[in-house]
């Protein structure tokens, strides 16, 4: 289990030595990757809203032809759609799934938001079925909630 106060720490002391957003991204990805080996892909995509499209910002794990995920589209592109969090437990069971991977079981995205602005997301892929659960949630959210603080004072 990851232990979101860990990252959460290391994010706000690379805030407070006047590191950006970009860092920051990289710094959760790495860390939520390295921190639980249910996590076998993580990555953050961050919103173009002109475009209406994810944008892959980093990753780690497997390579994945998925740089650009129109808004609606898969697990990632539905979450924003919907203005929700998705935990899918059964990837196979999920109408409009982009594979990236035929080892992929579960998924979970957790949106990088302050209020109604919908930043990006975190997603995490499993080859285990059924992952994640709403503590897994809990923990990914609170790391998503520091990034989103960074990301809109970058904004002001």
């Amino acid at each position: 289990m990851i232990d979101a106060r860990v990252v959460i720490g290391e994010l706000q002391a690379m805030r407070d030595e006047g590191h950006l957003s970009d860092a920051l991204i990289r710094r959760a990805v790495r860390s939520l990757h390295s921190g639980d080996e249910r996590f076998d892909w993580v990555g953050a995509y961050l919103l173009d809203v002109e475009a209406s499209e994810l944008w892959l910002h980093n990753y780690v794990g497997q390579r994945t032809d998925h740089v650009k995920i129109p808004v609606g589209q898969g697990v990632c592109g539905t979450a924003v759609a919907q203005g929700a969090n998705l935990n899918v437990p059964d990837v196979g069971e999920f109408d409009g799934y982009l594979a990236c991977s035929s080892e992929v079981k579960s998924e979970l995205v957790v949106l990088v938001r302050a209020g109604t602005d919908i930043f990006g997301q975190i997603d995490i892929d499993s080859h285990q079925p059924a992952a994640f659960d709403s503590q897994d949630e809990v923990a990914i959210q609170m790391i998503a909630d520091k990034l989103a603080e960074q990301i809109a004072h970058e904004r002001r």
